[in-house]
């Protein structure tokens, strides 16, 4: 049993699992095909993933231009500032990004369809994220928008000391959102 909340941007969605707890612990299903394709989530699951990064590490925002991604994240050890956002030209909410925070403790989902970014910011050591796709990586495909884009004014900085970030150097290049806008195909 979930229940699935949508957020203020289409598509986007909050999945709140039910959780059995008892003596020796936990129970809880983390994905139902059926339940989900229900309630908006017509997706196939073809891969999944699992990060274990130190506090403080950015991961983000990224995407696949071809072989486009939908991603069903979640945390399986401490927590997370979880960012998506809409790249659908399309779109009434264009630009616009949502985030929520994803924890171990709050066994919170998110849904974020294709053709949004996505990225994370881990806010203990030792944090495990893990999540399923709907088509294979291709690294061919790498889509990104750097993190920091003053543009889109994303809220990072409440949550980290930036004396303490860790970023890989391919995501310190990554270009900027109105850079991205000139090619956007989406």
């Amino acid at each position: 049993m979930f229940k699935f909340i949508q957020t203020p941007i289409n598509w986007l969605i909050i999945i709140e699992p039910q959780v059995f707890w008892d003596e020796r612990g936990f129970f809880m299903e983390t994905y139902s095909c059926k339940e989900f394709k229900s309630n908006w989530i017509k997706v196939d699951f073809v891969q999944d993933n699992h990060s274990k990064s130190k506090a403080w590490v950015i991961r983000g925002m990224h995407f696949q231009t071809i072989n486009t991604q939908s991603k069903l994240v979640r945390v399986t050890a401490w927590s997370v500032y979880d960012v998506a956002l809409d790249l659908r030209k399309w779109s009434e909410t264009y630009w616009k990004w949502f985030w929520i925070l994803l924890s171990a403790e709050n066994k919170k989902q998110f849904f974020v369809p294709q053709w949004f970014a996505h990225g994370f910011l881990t806010l203990e050591d030792n944090t495990e994220f893990v999540y399923k796709c709907d088509d294979y990586y291709n690294p061919a495909w790498d889509g990104w928008i750097i993190y920091n884009d003053t543009d889109l004014n994303i809220n990072w900085w409440e949550y980290f000391d930036t004396e303490k970030l860790i970023i890989s150097p391919k995501d310190k290049l990554y270009p900027t959102f109105k850079e991205f806008d000139t090619i956007n195909l989406f």
